[in-house]
């Protein structure tokens, strides 16, 4: 077993695409065994053969066509309304965005990608360094795979069994207690330096557009959820609905994209999405590896240590999945290490909805750290900037993250209220 951990390791670590690392891992442990390699196909298309995951290649089309549509710029200044005349009210405007661009995108990169471009030219010209633009738009990123709809939820709802509605409404408290953590970081800084008032303004004759338009934005992400939550729908289906609003939105209402902007938004979206797959049907080979070898088992025995004591083991949980995400894609992770992990969850009698927004919400951090944090490398492309001194503006919101984290774990209602709420 350690072989084949070390193999995916070293492959990794030299630069080998994630799916090819995982995939050779995989073969190796099956190999091991002693099992015919022909199961190494069959297990292949196992891997992605999940009715939830037909979901994903739609909130991924959907959240392309609204990025084409400038719902970017339009999500900033209806952010800049409520945060633009507070002193760093740029920083409180790029959190705010980052919360509702989330309930669009699902994703960090995409959020980082597409407000980094925006807040890292404007924020230097009100005096902030570049180091802290970069680190605000790195911190607040990640809200974006926690709010809904959500892509990790859809991941772990497809590995556990447990419902993608519970997993999308558990993420919008979380998600919006990162974004005050952040803000409170924000605060902080202004108290103790102080920061420069917002140059962005919204002129009052742009406001009443400005509202509807943001108004209709923000619908989209309460007709998937609610949709889901009423049963009106399924996850898939709300996709489905996601792609035709969002469409809807972006020829009739903002008239900003063209019937030729959706062939392509169609092409991008299709090679995400083939991507994932290829991750998704990779990592599951090597989970079955892993398994044959006996780490399930191994998880397992050490439940009895934690008898009494759950809290113990979800802070376990909660490190080790920080540690793992220095190294791994969130994706192959969830794959490998929850299925692992969630027997000895429900043996402890830990609630599955609190122990997945732990791992999600620990995982995602991944995207901010190094040495393999994407969102980090994105902004520092963008900003033209060195990883020392943005980490060193960073680490303060990373600890403020970390601490909700913690929350949750002491708090499990933070994660279940609202979904037992709902149901």
């Amino acid at each position: 077993m350690a072989w084949v951990a070390l193999l995916s390791m070293v492959l990794l670590l030299g630069g080998v695409p994630i799916a090819m690392a995982l995939g050779l891992g995989g073969t190796l442990g099956v190999w091991l065994t002693g099992i015919p390699l022909q199961v190494i196909v069959t297990r292949f298309f196992s891997g992605v053969d999940s009715f939830v995951f037909l979901a994903m290649p739609f909130y991924i089309l959907a959240a392309e066509i609204m990025n084409r549509s400038g719902i970017t710029t339009r999500l900033i200044y209806l952010s800049s309304i409520l945060t633009g005349r507070l002193p760093g009210g740029t920083a409180y405007t790029n959190v705010g965005t980052s919360v509702l661009f989330a309930g669009i995108s699902g994703s960090a990169v995409a959020d980082a990608s597409a407000l980094g471009r925006f807040f890292m030219t404007v924020m230097p010209k009100e005096g902030y360094t570049k180091e802290y633009s970069a680190a605000v738009t790195a911190a607040s990123s990640i809200i974006g795979p926690i709010i809904p709809p959500s892509g990790l939820a859809i991941i772990m709802a497809a590995v556990t069994g447990l419902s993608v509605v519970d997993l999308f409404v558990a993420g919008v408290v979380p998600g919006v207690l990162f974004g005050v953590a952040c803000a409170v970081v924000i605060l902080l800084k202004s108290i103790r330096s102080g920061l420069p008032t917002s140059i962005v303004k919204v002129k009052r004759e742009e406001l009443p557009k400005l509202l509807v338009e943001g108004t209709a934005v923000m619908i989209l992400p309460f007709i998937i959820v609610g949709g889901m939550v009423t049963g009106a729908f399924t996850a898939t289906e709300g996709g489905g609905i996601a792609v035709f609003v969002a469409a809807v939105l972006g020829l009739f209402l903002f008239r900003s994209i063209k019937l030729a902007d959706l062939w392509g938004a169609l092409i991008v979206s299709a090679r995400a999405s083939a991507t994932i797959y290829l991750l998704v049907a990779a990592a599951s080979i090597l989970s079955y590896a892993l398994n044959l070898l006996g780490i399930g088992g191994m998880v397992t025995a050490a439940a009895p240590y934690f008898e009494g004591n759950p809290l113990l083991f979800l802070v376990g949980v909660m490190i080790l999945m920080l540690i793992l995400g220095l190294f791994l894609d969130i994706g192959a992770a969830l794959l490998i290490f929850v299925p692992l992990v969630m027997p000895t969850v429900i043996q402890l009698g830990i609630d599955p909805i609190q122990a997945s927004m732990v791992i999600i919400l620990s995982l995602a951090m991944g995207l901010i750290t190094p040495p393999v944090g994407v969102v980090l490398f994105i902004l520092m492309k963008i900003g033209n900037i060195r990883m020392t001194p943005l980490m060193r503006e960073l680490l303060p919101f990373i600890f403020a993250e970390i601490c909700i984290i913690l929350l949750l774990i002491l708090f499990p209602s933070l994660s279940t209220w609202l979904p037992d709420l709902l149901r």
